[in-house]
């Protein structure tokens, strides 16, 4: 079997769920719809060491190697070098039920959340191609790799354009806020879009 050689745009599947709402749900550890800068910034760095997956302190092509490393040994259930027919199936079966047991576990969840709760939409899914962004904003050099330094210098900026009144708490109305100007920047995107043909 062949896998691609990967570049910054694979290291993308690492940040897979790491828009800003979704961070600040898990980021907000009191529970009190309120994310402060403490609590931004920790968990900054804890998505950060998830990423650099080989802890030299710069998540790039590296980081990628080893995830498929990882992948590669993982699926290689027999260790003898090479990934069998069957081998693949069954760690494709693996991932496809790991994948509906999480979802079932957070439709669950939400579910709780918004128990009683009419009107709210669904969540914004932004996958691969937000967290692709995402690292191409950070990496301010354009060298194909994020440093912990720039991917904290670009959390901080993320947390101060949300937190309007610069506070150092980002609260639920700033969420919405930010929210909502986003949704109104993709409009005038598409729309301009549209008018260019």
């Amino acid at each position: 079997m062949k896998f691609l050689k990967p570049t910054i745009a694979t290291i993308a599947i690492l940040l897979s769920g790491t828009a800003l709402h979704a961070m600040q749900n898990k980021a907000d550890t009191n529970g009190d719809n309120i994310l402060t800068k403490a609590e931004a910034t920790t968990a900054a760095q804890a998505r950060f060491a998830k990423m650099d997956v080989n802890s030299d302190g710069v998540i790039n092509s590296a980081d990628a190697d080893a995830k498929a490393a990882e992948r590669f040994a993982k699926m290689d259930t027999n260790g003898d070098g090479s990934v069998s027919e069957n081998e693949f199936i069954a760690a494709r079966e693996a991932r496809k039920a790991e994948r509906q047991a999480k979802k079932e576990a957070r439709q669950a969840e939400r579910k709780t959340a918004r128990k009683g709760k009419k009107g709210k939409g669904k969540k914004a899914r932004r996958g691969n191609r937000g967290a692709l962004a995402m690292l191409k904003r950070a990496d301010t050099n354009g060298d194909n790799a994020v440093t912990q330094a720039e991917f904290m210098a670009h959390s901080d900026a993320r947390f101060a354009k949300v937190d309007a009144n610069g506070d150092g708490q980002i609260t639920r109305e700033e969420r919405k806020a930010a929210r909502q100007a986003r949704n109104e920047k993709r409009k005038e995107r598409r729309a301009q879009r549209r008018q260019n043909g």
